[in-house]
């Protein structure tokens, strides 16, 4: 078309005044329900009703005596101990208080049971692409089951898990005390409720070892009595401290009903989907119930501000006020229903079938409809949006109409995806010039929605450059495109059974409206206004949330998916995306006028690059509140008497190489050299946390020996030892049978790793036929110290192992209070090394870095 049919009368400046209400007032819309949390509850019980209620203030109670009372609780530590005797204490309290409920009210069926159960078991743990295989002693759970007190009432129960764990380097505040506490008040509130009886059991299980890669889950599922009666389950997590808890897996059509009970819901299939396809590098125990109870669940986690997940940072004062409450009343509406005579639960006796059902929010209301409903819906939408297209083009005698109409949608639809293209090309064209020309990393990464203001146009200049390549195609003809490229994309998305083709619907449905709209009621060739006002309701609305949530996710994600990923380009290419489905209208109102207008755009864009350019460039990537993981491993090698600083991140934001080498300047062994580790199967060193390690960049630095010094971990009671018992050689049948025992008193953690062609072995899963690396990563309660295997080789080869654990009594900050008791004070070197490179980091990056700092006792041993 020529510049002669582009609209004069309102040009770009007076029609963007025009839609600006509508395109301020709708994102805000969207972001202030998004992040909505309800005004916390302070007391115990409702002043006007006098019933119990959900109470925030008891849920944070909880919450900071197990992150700073008792504080670091890793598996195998002393602290982990603490939480255990707590928690056992509280289950009991809680059975008594039942017990005197029931004597207060005798007509009230009511009972709490209480396990304390330990056991040793093993499971194979494959992840990030690597397999694993653990094995475990002596762990525990506390479980209290909520019943009716008969044989009927627990005959099925509904699973509610949270563990009280933490990791490494994290008190564990958010992650996962505060789903610990959530568990608590809804028995609390249950068991107080007068009216309350349930009709099926509620189990609450409060696991003792989700960090060490879910062992307590599989403890519970593979070996507790009470395992068989379980038909479902719901899993609490936390990946971050503010908003609401995300719903990012729901395997059944009865969950997702039950889910739909909740006052404030936020879950979409499209998390389900997204979670379900391996994208995210994250698990939850919701694996082990699903994989060895087969039975059906949710699975909640909190997902923003993820920056703090599994730092230092996750303390009880970061907690957004709002999210424990809100989570506790969703968890407790669902445990109603769950529990009520309307149950599904004992439907679910024969298993279950994955979910065939399209959910989403949308106002605050959680939307649900069958795949069979969507297939009517969108091939509905769909014939119409192509009927009421051919009818306006077969009618009306604008400038296009001579054109014939599939190849009026052809141009139309090449437009819109040389658009995107040109997005794309646009945004990754950036990335380009941040990471490998100007060096500057993830300079968004201390804020979620910095890259939309980095990328955003530098995408938007991309796609206006490129269809100045191509001729002019009219306005309407890219809109009627688009719709029908929307509507047949839901179309065909549902019959291949992706329920996240909601989203092409609902953002065409408004589009329809709009056009038909316009075609009924503007007789002129122009297309309204109101087309880009009514079409963009949904997009603005459903983008807005959807581009949050992704950025919310993705962006502190970074921060830990290798030093060698694509993060710009990741990054990049998901602002193009979420600004694709915000606004898909662009491209059409682009083709709405001239060329020089079209130019100048440009030209205004390209200044704008420059300017953010410039200001990102001149931004760190981290700072006090966003901070960048740092790992730091102290390793004494006891069978080549060598001492190693291990430096590693999981990023790939500049800067590293320079702060390795000045933490070697000032701690390491002067003249001695910084190495830069090679990441791979074989690097024993940082078994502890494999395979997350193969995603890490590291440095070590070699360390002074003091002259004579003898490590601890190699004399007398604590000697660390990998030995083989029970060694037989089968001569002619070629193979070699023994049994290794591992002792490490005062080491946790511990992982063996060797090359061999094993036959049998006595963990729970059969062993690869053929000669591999295997991993076999322990643990323990506390004070613990033997574990053992038995393996049957191929070959009378003798087997070498790698043999590694962490010093439970030296990781900071998690032991700095036992470091300063009385006594003690500055006795163990590596706790000294570490208060002063600690010190010396936070001086050094401003506060810039949260580390990891741990010792590390290994070696290598034939046997």
């Amino acid at each position: 078309m020529s510049p002669s049919h582009k609209a004069a009368a309102w040009g770009p400046i007076r029609s963007l005044l025009c839609l600006s209400p509508l395109f301020i007032f709708l994102p805000w819309f969207a972001v202030r329900e998004l992040y909505a949390l309800p005004e916390p509850a302070a007391e115990l019980f409702d002043p006007e009703s006098g019933l119990p209620q959900i109470s925030e203030t008891q849920i944070l109670a909880y919450v900071r005596h197990l992150s700073k009372d008792i504080g670091y609780r890793t598996v195998g530590t002393f602290e982990h101990a603490l939480a255990d005797k707590w928690m056992v204490e509280k289950a009991y309290g809680i059975q008594r208080e039942c017990e005197q409920l029931v004597r207060m009210d005798p007509r009230r069926n009511l009972e709490c049971e209480v396990w304390h159960q330990r056991g040793s078991g093993s499971h194979r743990f494959d992840m990030m692409g690597k397999r694993l295989y653990k094995t475990y002693v002596d762990l525990t759970n506390i479980i209290i089951r909520v019943s009716d007190g008969t044989s009927e009432g627990k005959k099925h129960a509904v699973l509610v898990n949270a563990h009280l764990d933490s990791t490494l380097p994290s008190p564990g505040a958010a992650d996962d005390a505060l789903a610990v506490g959530v568990m608590l008040e809804c028995i609390r509130v249950l068991t107080h409720t007068p009216a309350w009886t349930p009709s099926h059991a509620i189990v609450f299980l409060f696991n003792n070892a989700e960090e060490s890669l879910q062992d307590a889950s599989h403890l519970f599922s593979t070996q507790h009595p009470i395992a068989s009666t379980i038909r479902a389950f719901i899993n609490l997590e936390a990946a971050g401290n503010s908003g609401g808890e995300l719903l990012f897996q729901a395997t059944s059509e009865e969950m997702i009903r039950a889910y739909s009970k909740v006052p404030r819901p936020f879950g979409a299939v499209v998390a389900n989907e997204v979670f379900s396809s391996g994208v995210l590098l994250s698990d939850t125990d919701f694996r082990q119930f699903e994989q060895y109870l087969n039975v059906t669940g949710l699975d909640m986690a909190i997902i923003g501000n993820s920056y703090v997940y599994h730092t230092r940072q996750d303390v009880v004062e970061n907690i957004q006020p709002g999210v424990a409450q809100r989570m506790a009343e969703n968890t407790l509406a669902i445990l109603r229903y769950l529990s009520s005579d309307v149950s599904p639960l004992p439907s679910l006796t024969t298993g279950y079938m994955r979910p065939t059902t399209v959910f989403f929010t949308e106002f605050g209301r959680f939307v649900q409809y069958q795949f069979s409903t969507a297939r009517l819906m969108y091939g509905t939408l769909f014939c119409l949006s192509l009927t009421m297209a051919w009818s306006v083009h077969r009618d009306r005698q604008l400038p296009f109409g001579s054109v014939d109409f599939w190849a009026a949608q052809r141009t139309g639809s090449r437009v819109l995806l040389v658009a995107f293209g040109g997005a794309l090309i646009g945004a990754n064209g950036l990335a380009v010039i941040m990471h490998r020309v100007l060096v500057r990393n993830m300079s968004w990464f201390a804020s979620e929605h910095s890259p939309l203001i980095l990328y955003g146009p530098a995408a938007l200049a991309g796609m206006l450059s490129i269809q100045m390549v191509f001729p002019d195609v009219a306005e309407r003809h890219v809109l009627t495109a688009l719709l029908l490229m929307q509507s047949s994309g839901a179309l065909a998305l549902q019959l291949l059974g992706i329920g996240s083709a909601y989203i092409l619907f609902i953002n065409s449905v408004p589009l329809f409206v709009a056009l038909l709209f316009d075609a009924l009621l503007n007789p002129g060739a122009i297309v309204s206004l109101w087309v880009y006002a009514l079409g963009s309701v949904m997009p603005l609305l459903t983008g807005t949330k959807m581009a949050c949530t992704v950025l919310d996710v993705f962006v502190p994600l970074t921060g830990r998916i290798g030093a060698d990923a694509p993060a710009e380009h990741i990054i990049a290419t998901i602002v193009t995306s979420v600004l694709s489905l915000t606004a898909p209208l662009v491209t059409a109102f682009s083709q709405r006028f001239s060329r020089t207008i079209r130019l100048r755009a440009i030209m205004i864009l390209n200044i704008a690059i420059f300017v953010v350019i410039a200001a990102f460039a001149l931004r760190s990537p981290f700072d006090e509140r966003h901070q960048r993981r740092l790992f730091v491993l102290n390793s004494d090698n006891i069978t080549s008497h060598e001492r190693y600083l291990h430096i590693g991140v999981a990023d790939g934001a500049p800067g590293f190489e320079q702060l390795a080498n000045d933490i070697a300047a000032d701690f390491g062994t002067v003249g001695r050299q910084v190495v830069h580790e090679v990441m791979h199967d074989w690097n024993g060193d940082w078994d502890i946390i494999y395979p997350f390690s193969a995603f890490m960049s590291s440095y070590k630095i070699p360390l002074p020996i003091e002259s004579g010094s003898v490590s601890p971990f190699t004399d007398g009671d604590r000697d660390f030892k990998v030995e083989a018992v029970n060694v037989t050689d089968d001569v002619l049948a070629g193979t070699r049978s023994l049994t290794l025992q591992i002792t490490h008193p005062g080491l946790i953690w511990t992982v063996i790793a060797f090359d061999a062609h094993v036959l049998q072995w006595t963990l729970d899963d059969a062993p690869p036929n053929e000669h591999t690396r295997h991993h076999i990563k322990e643990a323990s309660y506390f004070s613990v110290d033997r574990w053992s295997l038995d393996l049957v080789l191929k070959g009378n080869a003798p087997l070498a192992i790698n043999f590694i654990g962490i010093d439970e009594a030296a990781m900071w900050p998690a032991k700095k209070a036992a470091a300063g008791a009385p006594g003690t004070e500055k006795q163990h070197p590596a706790m000294v090394l570490f208060e002063h490179l600690d010190d010396w980091l936070m001086r050094k990056t401003h506060s810039r870095v949260d580390v990891m700092l741990l010792a590390a006792v290994g070696g290598i041993v034939t046997v």
